[in-house]
């Protein structure tokens, strides 16, 4: 199934793409590390996300996404929202995600796999494997279709045009149908190049641009605590005029220069931007449990967000028998301007979720707009060493500046600025030949996103935040490729969420303390797995946290409560499980099965209201074969097999339906 690309730091843009093929994945010397088995560029036919996990923590390799975290939710957080993005580990300022056709794969880096990153932060990292044109010429073909109607094609091409160098194109048009009948239909293309005017130096410029609309469906705000009533599925609750469109855009360049033995310069410069040409969002507030509310549609005026960053690294390593030592100088930038607010709030009246809304559009006049202007830089020193057999020291010193400007109408400019030093010390040892034990502490400073689309400041820029972390845990080896890693964190950070008057602002601070656990790897030549568990205790202090003190204040702002001990969002324990089985009665079959099961979410300020528990399964076959001596691969799967019906928050006290049961499949060939 597609994944829902939005602009990372809006909550009003939305479009819909797929995360793109394989590639073997560079990994540094560390020992913690293990490099994930994927196909060449251009061949998208061998993709299997399992069988391609080194660990159970995070991995997208094409359509396909498996572990306990994701770019939007590690250890608790969001490591997205935080700005801790990489493009094959140089910084990037993600407003929009690099794309569908530019990834050949997406690790999550934290614990023991976040060795090997110089400078890593505080709520992981999120690398995305860039997708380099390669030296064989290569066309891939894919159309996938579900019983909901969604379908989509895509196409990507690797074409050397010389030994030195090589362009890399893709394109894909999806058309969507999603679970609350909402649709969307969205362009994505992209062009990429390699060029290596020697052995010792390689540029990739890239370019890639989507563009997109959707009829946006509502949310769900009941009024006071408790959720929503039973949601009709595959019901539009919406006028037909609420419909979003805009576009984005990435484009950088990739540098790697290697002018002498033991020395390399990595560079980095990406802009990344979207521009809402027309967005409105869709609420039924104060919803009762007949399902009876108001229904308000805010309309924005144009919004647009934009950031230019990047990276400049000089590594410098020496080899001293077994030993290696790495020394990295690093400058990183980012420039980021944003025009949002205005929207203007048109209020529909009573209504039933399950009826139909036929209201005609109205006139309505915007307000005065706000600006955001970010300015950072941060200069950095970091040793990473590795003794073959003994350990790992890994240890950094970073200088950053950061100042923000907001100009809010009618009112003088305001600005924060911060300029902390920030540390990060991590050692491994190798006790044995398949035992290694690590630990760590880091320190960052990192946005902490903006308000959502429920709150009285929706879309408002918040100030960068202090945080740390502290991890400790072992790696042993089960057998020489099933691997299992447990380990133990401690996050910390200020907590913001909605207040008594519905503003999206700091409320006090946010303990994140748990254990995680992943084995993978193949038990079998023909059963591969990839298992992982989460406990959590996230806790919320500070002096307002205490029981709910009122009633609901009204319907565009959100409920007045008090703060509850646990954050919006937590859920103390999740549990994965995924399989991948080639049987040998018929070469090139395979089924797979993915569990997930997770506890109670907290779902309201006051912590009074929770999602319930759920367990999901999807089940599925791959058939590898070949047409005219080309590999192909047919994949079918059924996703949320036992058709649970739940909710998915959206924000504190806000709700969309969770998708049911699908039936689904594509079909790839590589030409």
């Amino acid at each position: 199934m597609p994944v829902k690309l939005r602009p990372i730091t809006s909550c009003c843009a939305i479009a819909a793409a797929l995360a793109f093929a394989p590639a073997a994945q560079a990994q540094s010397a560390a020992p913690a590390i293990d490099a994930p088995t994927t196909a060449a560029t251009g061949a998208r036919a061998a993709e299997n996300a399992v069988r391609s996990a080194a660990d159970a923590f995070g991995t997208s390799v094409g359509r396909e996404s498996i572990g306990l975290y994701d770019p939007e939710g590690v250890r608790g957080f969001s490591p997205t929202a935080a700005g801790n993005v990489r493009i094959d580990g140089l910084y990037f300022d993600q407003v929009w995600e690099l794309g569908a056709r530019l990834q050949r794969t997406t690790q999550i880096r934290v614990g023991l796999s976040a060795f090997g990153s110089p400078f890593p932060a505080p709520t992981g990292i999120i690398d995305y494997g860039f997708r380099t044109p390669g030296d064989e010429t290569a066309l891939s073909l894919l159309a996938a279709l579900n019983h909901w109607g969604n379908h989509s094609v895509e196409a990507d091409a690797n074409l050397p045009v010389s030994s030195a160098f090589s362009l890399g194109l893709g394109a894909a048009l999806y058309n969507d149908r999603n679970g609350n009948a909402s649709r969307a239909q969205f362009l994505e293309y992209s062009v990429t190049a390699r060029w290596q005017p020697s052995p010792d130096l390689e540029f990739v410029p890239f370019a890639t641009r989507a563009q997109g609309n959707e009829l946006k469906a509502p949310l769900f705000l009941p009024a006071g605590e408790g959720l929503p009533p039973r949601l009709p599925r595959r019901f539009f609750k919406g006028p037909a005029w609420a419909r979003y469109d805009g576009t984005a855009f990435n484009g950088g360049l990739l540098t790697t220069w290697r002018p002498a033995a033991g020395w390399e310069l990595k560079g980095g410069l990406f802009h990344s931007r979207f521009d809402d040409n027309r967005n409105f969002t869709n609420l039924l507030v104060d919803l009762d449990a007949a399902g009876t509310g108001t229904q308000l549609i805010l309309a924005d005026p144009p919004l647009k967000l934009g950031s230019t960053s990047g990276e400049l690294r000089l590594t410098r390593t020496i080899s001293d028998g077994p030993r290696v030592h790495r020394i990295h100088a690093s400058l990183r930038a980012r420039a980021g301007d944003r025009r949002f607010g205005g929207a203007a709030e048109i209020d529909l009246g009573t209504t039933s979720l399950y009826e139909p809304t036929a209201a005609p559009r109205p006139a309505y006049a915007f307000t005065a707009q706000q600006q955001d202007r970010v300015r950072q830089w941060t200069a950095g020193l970091a040793y990473e060493g590795r003794w073959e057999g003994l350990g790992e020291l890994s240890l950094g010193l970073q200088k950053t500046h950061y100042r923000k400007r907001i100009g809010l109408p009618g009112e003088p400019p305001r600005s924060t600025n911060a300029s902390p030093f920030l540390f990060n010390l991590t050692v491994a040892a190798e006790l044995s030949a398949r035992l290694a034990l690590y630990g760590g502490y880091v320190t960052g400073l990192e946005e902490s996103g903006i308000a959502p689309e429920n709150a009285a400041n929706r879309n408002e820029a918040l100030p960068a935040i202090r945080t740390s972390q502290r991890d400790a845990g072992l790696r042993f080896a089960l057998t020489d490729e099933i691997k299992f890693v447990a380990g133990l964190f401690d996050l910390r950070k200020p907590y913001f969420n909605l207040d008594a008057g519905g503003r999206f602002d700091a409320l006090g601070d946010v303990i994140n303390q748990g254990i995680e656990t992943s084995i993978a790897g193949p038990v079998t030549p023909r059963l591969s797995v990839v298992a992982g568990a989460v406990l959590l205790r996230p806790r919320v202090r500070g002096p307002s946290v205490g029981p709910s003190v009122g009633p609901s204040v009204g319907p565009s702002v959100g409920p007045d409560t008090g703060v509850g001990t646990q954050p919006v969002g937590a859920i103390s324990r999740r549990l994965e499980f995924n399989a991948d089985w080639r049987p040998v009665w018929t070469p090139g079959l395979s089924f797979d099965v993915s569990a997930s099961h997770r506890s109670a979410e907290t779902a309201t300020v006051s912590g009074l209201t929770t999602i319930p528990a759920r367990t999901l399964v999807d089940l599925g076959t791959r058939y590898q074969f070949t047409i005219s001596r080309r590999s192909a691969t047919l994949r079918l799967q059924i996703e949320n097999l036992t058709d649970v019906q739940s909710f998915e928050l959206k924000g504190a006290g806000a709700y969309d339906l969770l998708p049911g049961r699908r039936f689904g499949g594509y079909l790839t060939v590589d030409l």
